[in-house]
């Protein structure tokens, strides 16, 4: 009995078993280093795409554009440098109070809330619908709102909290909803984003972590954020009282199919600006401006948005 091993002797299944190596071990190569297209990574554009995004004029000192239906990074910018986020903060707060209660839930406006400051127009013992009030926080920025429908909220299985427990188990909600968001490079002081001093934010996040919870929103929570996108409007509280409020993004107006924005400026933030706009139908495009300067976010807003249009353009 032969036990010496077999050979394959026959020249054409010995050229196929060569070819089906070969392969197999191309589609090893390929897996191994071919770059990664998923939103953790920068794809590669192509050279003509990527010079739309090269030399572009920013003031920003972090910026990331995310093309949410075909989940491509169009451009990033210092977009894990942690920055203070401003007002930016008051869309996780938005977020953990629309999840605390019913937006039909009654909010009554404390001279707690009118300490702040920033004077919005709202007045002492003003009751408000939840869903309104937060609308209206985010359209004008309002740090008295926000701080009204944190009190209303934080602490409610505590008898007898005082306002800083109500305010501190607030902002403890919002800092285990960026954990659940895995949002790494976020934490929440307060919930209106004010600084806390001349040099330390109300809360620090990147403008890729800002990034994902837009489209968080955008995706779960699409309601959250729809009196953004409107110039002005006006809002009637339970108690009777009309407030005009003013969008704080002043290009608002001039965005094509603008989905949802956010603005914040602190001392120690500069000038924020997150937005989300759709440039055809179905393709809503996401923008983080970080560190800009109170004029200069929209500035960056409008060239960001120039840029991405041409890319648009072009596929």
């Amino acid at each position: 009995m032969d036990n010496r091993p077999s050979i394959i002797r026959d020249p054409e299944i010995r050229l196929f078993v060569i070819l089906a190596v070969a392969l197999l071990i191309f589609l090893i190569a390929s897996l191994v280093f071919s770059p990664k297209t998923h939103k953790g990574d920068i794809p590669a554009l192509s050279e003509a795409d990527a010079k739309l995004f090269s030399d572009l004029n920013l003031k920003a000192k972090a910026v990331y554009i995310y093309d949410v239906r075909t989940k491509t990074v169009l451009f990033a910018k210092n977009e894990n440098t942690r920055l203070s986020l401003a007002s930016l903060t008051k869309i996780m707060a938005s977020l953990v109070a629309e999840e605390s209660g019913p937006t039909y839930g009654v909010v009554t406006v404390s001279g707690e809330a009118l300490k702040l400051m920033g004077d919005s127009g709202l007045y002492k013992n003003e009751k408000w619908l939840l869903g309104d009030l937060i609308d209206f926080s985010l359209l004008t920025s309002s740090n008295d709102g926000m701080r009204a429908v944190a009190l209303s909220l934080g602490a409610l299985s505590k008898a007898n909290a005082s306002p800083e427990e109500i305010i501190n188990d607030f902002v403890g909600e919002m800092n285990r909803k960026a954990s659940e968001l895995d949002l790494k490079n976020t934490y929440f002081l307060n919930e209106t984003g004010l600084d806390e001093s001349q040099i330390k934010g109300g809360a620090y996040g990147t403008a890729k972590d800002m990034n994902a919870l837009l489209e968080h929103v955008l995706i779960n929570k699409r309601e959250l954020l729809v009196a953004t996108r409107d110039v002005s409007a006006l809002f009637s509280s339970l108690s009777n009282n009309v407030h005009k409020g003013e969008n704080t993004n002043i290009i608002a107006g001039e965005i094509p199919g603008l989905i949802a924005s956010k603005t914040g400026a602190t001392t120690t933030a500069g000038g924020n600006l997150v937005l989300i706009f759709d440039p055809e139908l179905g393709r809503p495009i996401i923008i983080s401006i970080l560190g800009s300067t109170i004029g200069g976010r929209f500035e960056d807003a409008q060239v960001l948005i120039e840029a991405v249009m041409k890319y648009i353009t072009s596929h």
